[in-house]
């Protein structure tokens, strides 16, 4: 006997199913929804398939024959395991997983973002852990391969097909020590100019606020340059100098170390903060689970439409 070296289409194995057990191509054409010469061409194919008869006309019915019982049993085999295949998907139980998930953060979300997200990890998640990386030119490439779960921050050279939600809009603010000589209540265009800066030279916002400084013609003295946020509020509570930042950490450091926020009195184009995902991870449970906890803690109602970057 010839062994078919293909298997049957789908069609054909849940036809000699239905087949082998209503003895009936009347029944078999109802239940697929099919007429009875389409069933009927459809055994032929399935007969000349597998070299066999498979079923013989009698009174009682379509009996099959020896060889039908012989492949039933492989046949409902492979429809069970295709039917699981369809419904699979691998579970993440937060409560009883052991996981590590790496998130592509910049210095201001180690302030903002972090200690709320591992505060909502330990207590839903105790057996995760999480491990913060930087955002850099290397970021596209480790969220392709795993290496990295997620990027969150203002990262517009994110493409590639890379998926993106919004989770809030940033604008930009000026910290001052709250018992400034000078600036009291309302902080003007002179003010800036006049006060010592203090410079951040890190982050992927800083390119907009010197594009604004360049259109505005305006020439910060910066007395201070730092790589990032740490210390800075200290450094800005304890002398008169003043600093420019995105408004959520400015927000944060000020209520940390008890400074005046002002409104920005330049103007500063605004950012989205969004977080990032390769595509390849898109269905991952574990992933999904993590980006609809970010989602949560720091979505803003109307803006966590999921797209990929063009």
């Amino acid at each position: 006997m010839t062994i078919p070296t293909e298997l049957p289409e789908l069609k054909l194995l849940q036809l000699f199913d239905l087949l082998y057990d209503t003895r009936s191509v009347t029944r078999v054409a109802e239940q697929l929804g099919q007429s009875q010469p389409t069933i009927s061409i459809w055994l032929a194919r399935l007969r000349e398939h597998l070299h066999d008869p498979l079923f013989i006309r009698t009174p009682a019915g379509m009996a099959p024959t020896p060889q039908a019982d012989a492949l039933i049993g492989p046949c409902r085999e492979i429809l069970e395991s295709l039917r699981r295949l369809s419904a699979w998907e691998v579970a993440f139980d937060p409560g009883t997983a052991q996981r590590r998930f790496r998130i592509c953060m910049t210095d201001a979300s180690h302030v903002t973002l972090l200690p709320r997200l591992l505060a909502h990890v330990r207590a839903q998640a105790p057996g995760v852990r999480l491990e913060a990386a930087r955002i850099d030119g290397n970021t596209e490439r480790a969220l392709g391969s795993g290496e990295a779960d997620l990027a969150i921050g203002y990262v517009p050279w994110l493409t590639g097909g890379i998926y993106q939600q919004q989770l809030y809009e940033q604008d930009w603010v000026c910290l001052a020590n709250r018992h400034h000589p000078r600036i009291k209540k309302r902080m003007s265009v002179n003010a800036y100019c006049r006060e010592g800066h203090i410079a951040i030279t890190a982050g992927t916002g800083t390119a907009l606020l010197e594009q604004a400084l360049l259109r505005g013609r305006i020439e910060r003295r910066v007395v201070l340059e730092l790589p990032g946020f740490l210390g800075l509020g200290t450094i800005v509570q304890h002398t008169d100098l003043i600093t420019t930042l995105p408004r959520h950490i400015g927000e944060t450091l000020a209520q940390a170390s008890d400074l005046a926020v002002h409104s920005c009195p330049i103007p500063v184009e605004g950012f989205a903060v969004r977080q990032h995902w390769h595509p390849r991870y898109h269905q991952e449970a574990g992933n999904r689970w993590l980006r609809s906890v970010v989602a949560r803690l720091f979505g803003r109602s109307g803006s966590a439409s999921e797209h990929v970057a063009g």
